[in-house]
């Protein structure tokens, strides 16, 4: 326990109570001992002290009050030793019934003495010793704790160490094997250098050879002039017309994917001239900028339409007709804006993906994960066609302007053009590394895009069968990829929200556009080619206007989008969810 002391207050008054009027000893009194007598001897200090006492008495300043502060120390007593315990201990209750005990008894003087006196030292120095511990013990707990947090975070940051120690061996060891892998095709590749030497002399004789032949030729023919103007062989003019005229059949060599005539159906259909002209340039259509706008756009119409999620969608392109696919393995077709069933298909042994009118809106063209794609008649009600030529699931179709051609992509990643009169197929289309997942031919026009798992997007003609060009910019695999009605755009979406707005003249990105993480499952162009809708895995239709660079959403699906689409006066838009129902928005 620390010692208590006590404060008390004095004062001198100028007139002292036995009334001796005391002067001031000024600073420089003759008898204060200076530096200068430091000298002087023992004996003489002494005197000098004494006269002083005795002559001239200590004097205090009459003019200023002088305060004196006197401390101290008063031991501690029984009472106060019980009465501070008790209150250190909150025992006040008991500290009431102390005192008033404490003071009856010490009133009737029945206390002994001995309990009224100061208490030993000894009690109080355990005292302070046990507030000491007391306070060593809480330092003792705060250490401890800070020990264990401290050894806590030393076996994470371990345990963090023999991760990415164990992860950095790994990394080494993989580096190492690819390491020796490009040094095992580098010497491969070497192997090759004798071969790649070998044909290009081959290559090198074979044009000596073809020019000298050339040359031969044009002699021989120079011959064969010069006897004609003579008439001495009249004979050899046969074999002049037929030389000539094998000299004007251009060569089929190297042309593998273009059918010979001997391979030729009868009842093959010819791709119409591609004048370059699409008759949608000339007309003006209304933009759907209204969909876009904040409050433009309303659900009008929902109905469900199958019993398992509806896959994909199609428009008649004359008549209020709306035809679906599901994965209950059925398409049916309903009138718009009604909802009103009309007719019901089946045959596919498994899901259905997509769907396509053909442009005069007679048949319809499903495809199915059971690796087939059906044609079917509306005047007859039934499937008049059916091609199963790929080895995995048909993601997609589309017609051609004419209606003579269908081109079709599928998982095995490949496309396929059939021909509808001969009822085969004339092209197949390879060179996507992965599934093939949207086909569509450019608007009256035999160019065919298709995009694929392998994130690459591919312009094919489809009178040969020739890739003519790819475009690289998607980082992850694409979706979806459709071209607007007038074919001066095209837009594609992947699996990670991003779709790319793409300048079909320059094959440039004119806007690229990220509706969030989910994938993006398809897209859609209004008719003017002004708004561009997106279905989205998460439940929401993005609108995005193309002029203003805005963005808008629909909500109202309770599971993902399927498809969307437009209808072709653009007043209203159809989307279709896994959640097995239809929605119109207007």
């Amino acid at each position: 326990m620390e010692d208590t002391f006590y404060l008390e207050e004095a004062s001198l008054d100028a007139d002292s109570e036995d009334g001796f009027q005391y002067d001031e000893v000024p600073a420089d009194d003759v008898y204060s001992i200076s530096g200068d007598e430091g000298e002087e001897d023992f004996d003489t200090t002494v005197q000098i002290i004494e006269e002083k006492a005795n002559n001239s008495p200590v004097a205090v300043n009459t003019e200023e009050e002088t305060n004196i502060v006197v401390s101290r120390k008063r031991p501690e007593v029984t009472e106060d030793f019980v009465r501070n315990f008790l209150v250190r201990m909150n025992m006040m209750a008991t500290l009431d019934c102390f005192q008033t005990e404490w003071y009856e008894f010490k009133e009737k003087q029945i206390l002994k003495e001995e309990y009224s006196s100061n208490v030993p030292d000894i009690y109080i120095r355990n005292r302070q010793l046990d507030e000491k511990v007391n306070s060593l013990q809480i330092d003792l707990d705060k250490y401890k704790d800070a020990a264990n947090k401290s050894k806590e975070i030393h076996l994470k940051l371990r345990k963090e160490r023999d991760f990415h120690k164990m992860h950095h061996k790994r990394i080494v060891q993989e580096k190492d094997k690819l390491i020796s892998e490009i040094k095992r095709l580098k010497q491969h590749y070497e192997s090759y250098e004798p071969t790649l030497k070998a044909l290009r002399n081959k290559y090198e004789a074979a044009m000596k050879e073809k020019m000298l032949t050339k040359l031969e030729r044009d002699r021989a023919v120079a011959q064969i002039e010069g006897l004609q103007s003579t008439n001495h062989f009249n004979a050899l003019e046969g074999a002049q017309s037929m030389a000539l005229s094998t000299k004007s059949k251009p060569s089929m060599i190297g042309c593998s994917l273009e059918p010979s005539p001997t391979q030729r159906h009868p009842n093959d259909s010819e791709f119409p001239p591609d004048k370059g002209v699409n008759p949608m340039l000339s007309k003006k259509l209304t933009p759907c900028t209204h969909l876009t706008r904040s409050g433009g756009y309303r659900l009008t119409n929902s109905f469900t339409a199958h019993d398992m999620s509806v896959s994909g969608m199609a428009l008649h392109p004359s008549k209020q007709l709306l035809a679906t696919v599901s994965d209950d393995k059925l398409w049916k077709l309903w009138s718009i804006p009604e909802g009103e069933i009309v007719m019901t298909g089946e045959g596919h042994t498994d899901w259905l993906s997509d769907c396509e009118f053909n442009p005069q809106g007679t048949q319809l063209a499903t495809t199915s994960g059971d690796t087939t794609v059906k044609i079917w008649d509306f005047s007859q009600e039934k499937c008049v066609m059916s091609f199963p030529d790929h080895t995995h699931a048909v993601w997609g179709c589309s017609w051609h302007s004419s209606g003579d051609f269908l081109a079709t992509c599928a998982m095995d990643g490949t496309s396929k053009i059939w021909d509808l009169n001969s009822v085969r197929c004339r092209y197949t289309l390879r060179g996507h590394a992965d599934s093939v997942n949207s086909i569509e031919f450019l608007p009256f026009s035999n160019i065919l895009c298709t995009c694929s798992a392998d994130k690459t997007i591919s312009l094919w003609d489809g009178r040969t069968g020739l890739c003519e060009q790819i475009l690289y910019d998607h980082p992850h695999a694409i979706n979806h990829a459709t071209f607007s009605l007038q074919g001066d755009k095209l837009a594609s979406c992947d699996a990670y929200g991003i779709t790319n707005l793409w300048d079909i003249r320059t094959l440039k990105i004119i806007a690229s556009i990220n509706f969030g993480t989910y994938p993006v499952n398809r897209v859609a162009f209004d008719p003017a080619g002004s708004v561009l809708a997106a279905a989205s895995h998460d439940g929401t239709i993005y609108m995005y206007d193309i002029t203003k660079m805005t963005t808008s959403t629909l909500k109202g699906h309770e599971d993902s989008i399927q498809s969307v689409i437009f209808d072709r006066n653009c007043e209203y838009l159809l989307s279709s969810s896994s959640d097995m129902s239809v929605k119109m928005w207007s």
